[in-house]
């Protein structure tokens, strides 16, 4: 992934992990709601940022481990954890674990800052035990081509380390060509205030000023939740 995401995750963790805090408990809620979990689960959060998900997990099963390339970051979450929740600086393209390590994995708010996302999908896969469950939540891009061309140039003008935001039918394709079984899926919106928006991504100067000529009218930003198992192999 790239040095743009190390220097603007860095320099602005403090407020990334502020803002995290304040949705911890929707998070939570949401979580509990999407997941059967038994309490014995290994579980693996990658891009974990300041360890918004990897901190809702934490209480819900044996082991978590939360993986991200920003320090400034994990040091925040760091500062959060429980006994049972370890940081691991690594890059969500070449996890340093072996197959099938987790019963469960989770990924948010991620995909849309790599250019190479089927990478990451594919590693989750990867180190997902058969029968295991993975979560997947990240920003939706609009199906009109024409509006998603637009949301993206808001995006990456706002934010240089987003690649590109997809459309719903893109992320299915990446879990398909996984093999993934999708179980559930749900879309939730947000009403976004722009300039905390641009605050939050340390947008400012001339940078922000173009952002806010292409934002949309009255942002709204839809998330997609995405539960998936990858299927035990018949004999």
């Amino acid at each position: 992934m790239s040095d743009a995401v190390r220097k603007r995750f860095g320099e602005n963790a403090e407020a990334i992990a502020a803002q995290q805090d304040a949705r911890t408990a929707a998070t939570a809620e949401r979580v509990r709601r999407l997941l059967t979990l038994t309490g014995e689960e290994r579980a693996l959060d990658v891009g974990t940022g300041a360890g918004e998900f990897a901190l809702v997990l934490a209480p819900l099963v044996r082991e978590v481990v939360g993986v991200d390339i920003v320090p400034e970051l994990l040091d925040q979450a760091r500062a959060r954890a429980p006994a049972n929740m370890q940081l691991v600086e690594a890059d969500a393209t070449r996890l340093p674990f072996p197959p099938g390590s987790f019963d469960l994995v989770c990924c948010a708010r991620t995909l849309h800052h790599t250019p190479r996302p089927e990478l990451i999908v594919a590693e989750l896969t990867r180190v997902l035990r058969p029968g295991g469950t993975m979560l997947v939540v990240d920003q939706i891009a609009p199906i009109d081509p024409l509006a998603a061309l637009e949301l993206n140039r808001f995006e990456v003008a706002r934010d240089p380390s987003t690649t590109r935001i997809l459309a719903d039918v893109d992320l299915r394709g990446l879990f398909d060509s996984n093999n993934l079984v999708l179980r559930h899926a749900e879309h939730e919106r947000h009403q976004r205030d722009l300039d905390r928006y641009l605050d939050l991504a340390g947008c400012e100067g001339e940078h922000r000023e173009r952002a806010q000529s292409l934002a949309p009218g009255g942002y709204t930003a839809e998330l997609g939740w995405y539960v998936l198992t990858r299927p035990a192999p018949r004999y």
